[in-house]
This record gives C-alpha cells, sequence and structure tokens, in this order.
C-alpha cells in the first residue's frame, strides 16, 4: 500500500512540475525548439493554429456574417483562393480593381496615353527587384511601358539587383525606419543627405528600345540653393515644395552620373520611366511589418501624389510578424494596419490598393520543418482588413501552393527557396511574380467582357 502511495504520488508530482514548466515557456514566451519539444501547450497550438481561421470567423464583430454571404453581392471566404485577385465580390466575372483596368483600357487602346505608375511595397520578400522585377516586365509587354522606375541612392542589396546597377561616392548620410522618426523619409523608408557626394545609375528595363527615357530626380525640401552636376553639367535645383520631381532629361541614354555639394535637401534617389505606358516602383524595406507608415505625415503623401501620381497601391508585408514558432494572435497588427491602408486612401485617392497576403514561412517542430500555426490567423486578419476597406485581395500563401508550400520549394532540384524557409530565391519569386501577373491578366480580361464591352461598344 505504501508502494503504491508513493507511484501515486510521484504521478501527480511529476505532473505538477510538467505542466508548471510548460506554463513558465508558453506564458513565458520562451521560444527554443528543443524545449518546445516536451512543451505540453506547443501540442495544443499546433492543433489550434489550423483551426484558428474558422474560431476567428465566428466570432468576429469587425466582419458581420451577413456581409459574407452572396446575398449582399460579398463573399468573403474568396480570400481563400490562390491565383487570383478578388474584391470580394461574389459575382466572379465581375473584375477587382476597375478603376485601375479602366486606366490600362485606355493606356493600351491609344483613348487616353499616360503613366500608369503602381508603387510596389514590400518587406524582403521583394528586395533586390525579387518577384516586382518578373511583375513589371510581364505588365510593360502586355500594356506598354518602359524603364525600371524609382532607384534609391543607396540600398544594402544595390550590389544584387538586376535590374539597376548604382554606384556612390563621397559620404552619404542615411536616415530610414530603422533610425529615424524623420517625417520626410520617402515611401521607400530611406532619405539621404550629402556630404560631397556622388552617384551613377544604369537602368536595366529597356521593354521598348525606340522609346524616349524620362529620368527624374525626387528629392525633399531644402532651404539651401542646391545646384548639382548632371552628366558633368551644372543645374540648379528648385527644391521649395516638401517633395519634388525634378526632371532631369529625355532621350535615348540608360545612366544618369550626378554630383551632389554638402547639403541637408532630402534626397531620395532617381527614376527612369518611358512617356507613358505601366511603371512599377519597387519600395522594398527589409524586416517592416508595414505599421512604419504610421510615421508618415498625410500631408506629404498627398504631396507625393500629386508630384508623381499611383494609380494603384501594392503592399505585400506579414512574414516578419512570424518570429514566434507559437504566435496566433494578430488582431492589434490589423487594426495598426489598417491605419497605415486609410492613410494611403486618403493620400493616394485615385488609387486602387491591393493587399498581398504574407507567403508561406516555417518553423521547426519536433524533428521538422512545419508551416507556422499562426499563417492561416495572420492571413485571415490580412484578409479581414481588405474586406473592411474594400481594397482587393491576393493570397500569396495559397499561390505557393499552401501549407508547407515553402518546404517543399526548398527542397526543389534546382531549389525555389533558401533554406532559411522564409524567402523564395530568384528563380521562386520570378514564377510568384508571374503567377502575380497572371492574376491581373485575368481581371483584366474580365474588365474586357463586362465593364470595357458594355461601357465602349
Amino acid at each position: 500500500m505504501n508502494n503504491n502511495k508513493r507511484v501515486y504520488q510521484f504521478v501527480l508530482f511529476s505532473t505538477g512540475i510538467y505542466l508548471a514548466f510548460s506554463l513558465v515557456l508558453h506564458f513565458g514566451k520562451i521560444q527554443n525548439q528543443y524545449l518546445q519539444n516536451i512543451n505540453l501547450f506547443s501540442l495544443v497550438l499546433k492543433k489550434q493554429g489550423k483551426e484558428n481561421r474558422e474560431l476567428l470567423s465566428s466570432d468576429s464583430s469587425s466582419v458581420k456574417q451577413k456581409e459574407r454571404t452572396t446575398k449582399s453581392g460579398l463573399d468573403f471566404l474568396l480570400y481563400q483562393k490562390g491565383d487570383y485577385i478578388t474584391g470580394f465580390q461574389a459575382d466572379t466575372t465581375s473584375p477587382s480593381m476597375a478603376n485601375f483596368f479602366l486606366k490600362l483600357f485606355e493606356n493600351k487602346t491609344g483613348k487616353q496615353k499616360r503613366k500608369i505608375r503602381i508603387a510596389y511595397f514590400g518587406d524582403s520578400m521583394i528586395e533586390g527587384d525579387l518577384m516586382s522585377s518578373t511583375f513589371r516586365d510581364s505588365m510593360q509587354k502586355m500594356f506598354g511601358g518602359s524603364g525600371v522606375g524609382f532607384v534609391p541612392i543607396k540600398s544594402i542589396v544595390s550590389g544584387l539587383r538586376m535590374t539597376a546597377r548604382t554606384t556612390t561616392s563621397g559620404e552619404w548620410t542615411e536616415l530610414h525606419f530603422k533610425n529615424s522618426n524623420a517625417p520626410n523619409l520617402f515611401l521607400s523608408g530611406y532619405s539621404f543627405k550629402s556630404q560631397q557626394a556622388g552617384f551613377t545609375c544604369r537602368n536595366n528595363v529597356i521593354n521598348d528600345s525606340i522609346s524616349l527615357m524620362e529620368k527624374s530626380l525626387l528629392c525633399g525640401y531644402g532651404a539651401d540653393n542646391l545646384q548639382i552636376r548632371y552628366n558633368g553639367i551644372s543645374i540648379p535645383l528648385n527644391t521649395s515644395a516638401s517633395f519634388n520631381r525634378i526632371p532631369l532629361s529625355k532621350d535615348g541614354s540608360q545612366s544618369v552620373t550626378m554630383g551632389f555639394p554638402s547639403s541637408n535637401t532630402p534626397i531620395y534617389g532617381v527614376s527612369f520611366e518611358s512617356e507613358s505606358g505601366v511603371i512599377v516602383d519597387n519600395f522594398s524595406f527589409r524586416g517592416i511589418t508595414g505599421i512604419e507608415f504610421n510615421l508618415m505625415s498625410p500631408d506629404f503623401l498627398k504631396a507625393i501624389q500629386q508630384a508623381n501620381h499611383y494609380d494603384l497601391i501594392i503592399l505585400q508585408y506579414g512574414v516578419n510578424l512570424l518570429f514566434r514558432p507559437n504566435e496566433t494572435n494578430f488582431r492589434s497588427y490589423q487594426k495598426s494596419f489598417a491605419k497605415v491602408v486609410d492613410k494611403f486612401k486618403s493620400s493616394f485617392s485615385d488609387a486602387d490598393i491591393l493587399i498581398i497576403s504574407a507567403a508561406d514561412r516555417a518553423f521547426r517542430y519536433g524533428q521538422e520543418y512545419k508551416t507556422a500555426v499562426g499563417l492561416d490567423s495572420l492571413i485571415y486578419n490580412q484578409a479581414e482588413l481588405a474586406f473592411n476597406s474594400k481594397s482587393a485581395f491576393f493570397n500569396l500563401y495559397e499561390t505557393m501552393g499552401g501549407e508547407n508550400s515553402i518546404v517543399s520549394l526548398a527542397k526543389m532540384t534546382p531549389p525555389q527557396a533558401n533554406k532559411d524557409y522564409v524567402h523564395p530565391n530568384h528563380r521562386g519569386a520570378a514564377i510568384l511574380g508571374g503567377r502575380l501577373f497572371q492574376s491581373f491578366r485575368r481581371e483584366y480580361e474580365k474588365y474586357l467582357n463586362t465593364t470595357a464591352k458594355t461601357n465602349h461598344d
């Protein structure tokens, strides 16, 4: 009897220690792959990850259940489809972003030749023009246009970027999201100030060899009378506005060489653009979630829109929220990022907005790498934000192949993703950029078959 009692006490004591240890790991947010293997709550959370979308769907107050039904003409659950841009119309023959496709239609048919600028925002997933370069190339070949668009003065991946080649000389002071709260950071999240510095850039995106290339300098307000040297010639700059787009030349040349005096005038970069057609600006910033744009002044954003008009804003973020293997709650992120979307909608009032979901991202659970347990929840919150803000949505995760797709891409021969199980490599990014373009083309075909046919026959 005493032996049985001791065994019973030992089991209770061991279970108590195990439970206490698991509680410390969970509530202390201690992330260690070996400790998580013996964490009681990690096993529960793995199961919850797949069920999280349904749980959120049942108790969400920001998207009313009746609005998700076809009775209201909307279908929220369309966000689950891959290779598909949705404005959540239950009638899937109706195009999303009709205002944007009207501009493409008018330019392509010659009714109104103009520039159609796209601002493609993202983190390291599009760094070095990944995804956006393939998307740009395909859009320009179909709808016209040439040129790489915006190129920053400096970038941590400038030596790897194939669509533009840049070199700098002298001393450039660099301000950005991570080291400054300056209100005049550009859409790239960067601003540069010169200390007798130089800059050279070559455009490698030439989809129309006979078109003239417009080269412009993008900069902020400067109190000093700035004189720069452009291709060996001294020219004055008028930087009296909070944001300035200064034409440099329009000819067949694909290079600029510039010298800057010491100045506090914020310099952002240069732009290479054809006279008309599609222009895609890559605004990548490693390690951010997008909420950093809450720091930017709406008036400054409106000044950018006035001088450098954008017709479509693409927002591709999310992977940097998945830094804890068992994180599943992203409601606060949705609220914070909703403020960014609202700010962009009011500042770029004539632009459509497309929210691209987080891509697949894997952690090591037990002995193998698997999709982060909170990814369903994150994508649900991103889709809900798009639904509430009347933005379009593209599910990149499902487009990649869904659960564990990043692991599969990394195991391919040759691989299409890096072994960090976060980033598609240049091969995988090119494929995803192509799939994004194909989704755009399908929406344009919907526009031709419905809106354009009705309004222009």
